[in-house]
């Protein structure tokens, strides 16, 4: 089910059928007014079971459904959960806009459009080359946190698994935007990132330039403290060498080019998921 719920979520997130009232975002906004206050988010508890709540009702859901009509009511539940966990429209709108911009030469309309594709991070970047470099990174992160991450927590946690990682995604980016903060979430964050950044990273070691990549993953990886977005951004950046000789503009020349990267690194996760399935470690 894995398997087949990662290729349908992946084919409806490429052709944009989810509307904006269903993406997860959303949804979770209507949960968090429907269930919590800011107030009571402030607590530990409460945060902990606003974090929690979600994924306790998809795994609890996921009990009930097991073996109903021959498997196909849970195979309907993993491929919900997939899709609302996979969509992101408003990112890959600001990306189409950056390149948009790129592309009739708006330099300040770029910078624009990279400050806003990760409002967490400023981009400070020198030059357009810079620029391009820098947005890469972004872009490497945002298939980590979109894509990568949460497919990994599908494969080998299902349903709960995904909606756990993307709700305290949610937690911290919603924090971050209202310039707020709440207890328990990035250190939350922090933890369910740790491994699966390192893997994702790894395979950018594998999709990549061998070498290069893997000297810098080697040192990143094994300290505790390198933080997810660093080793992820700073990997991908060793794993690919910008065409020069590329007809692009230069501010997208690297983006476009660690985005090539961002896909070869799913097509091997896919690919691997795939083996796993055939060799019925995964279901």
């Amino acid at each position: 089910m894995a398997l087949f719920s990662l290729l349908v979520a992946i084919m409806i997130e490429r052709l944009k059928l989810l509307p904006q009232a269903w993406q997860l975002e959303t949804l979770l906004s209507f949960y968090v007014k429907a269930f919590f206050g800011r107030k009571q988010l402030g607590n530990d508890l409460m945060m902990a079971m606003a974090l929690l709540l979600p994924a306790i009702s998809v795994q609890v859901l996921a009990w009930f459904v097991s073996g109903m009509v021959w498997g196909i009511v849970s195979l309907v539940l993993w491929v919900t959960v997939a899709i609302l966990c996979f969509s992101h429209l408003k990112q890959r709108q600001l990306f189409k806009q950056y390149i948009q911009a790129a592309c009739r030469g708006d330099a300040q309309a770029c910078y624009h459009f990279a400050d806003a594709l990760d409002p967490n991070i400023s981009i400070d970047a020198v030059s357009e080359e810079d620029l391009g470099a820098k947005v890469g990174q972004t872009v490497a992160w945002l298939n980590y946190r979109f894509y990568g991450a949460v497919a990994l927590y599908l494969i080998f946690f299902g349903p709960a698994g995904a909606v756990l990682y993307c709700t305290a995604r949610y937690f911290s980016d919603d924090a971050k935007a209202k310039g707020v903060e709440l207890p328990i979430v990035d250190s939350t964050l922090t933890l369910l990132d740790w491994l699966p950044s390192r893997l994702i990273a790894f395979g950018y070691v594998l999709s990549g330039h061998f070498s290069a990549a893997f000297s810098q993953w080697r040192h990143l990886a094994i300290d505790w403290t390198t933080s997810a977005r660093e080793i992820v951004t700073e990997v991908a950046l060793a794993a690919e060498t910008v065409e020069t000789s590329s007809p692009t503009p230069i501010c997208v020349q690297s983006t476009i080019s660690l985005l090539q990267l961002s896909k070869r690194n799913f097509i091997l996760l896919v690919t691997g998921l795939s083996l796993l399935t055939i060799f019925g470690v995964v279901v």
